[in-house]
């Protein structure tokens, strides 16, 4: 499993327990390493 989806699926879990301030926090960490991860796989691609 991926990371990205990972930290999502904790941070919603999270969200639903009441613990929204991490819970956030990882969901945009999520969302961040998954933009990271595509940019860097459509750089890769291009450089082939």
């Amino acid at each position: 499993m991926s990371a990205w989806l990972i930290l999502i699926i904790i941070g919603v879990v999270l969200l639903i327990l009441g613990f929204a301030g991490v819970g956030q926090f990882l969901i945009w960490i999520g969302i961040a390493v998954l933009v990271v991860s595509l940019i860097l796989a459509l750089v890769g691609r291009r450089r082939v």
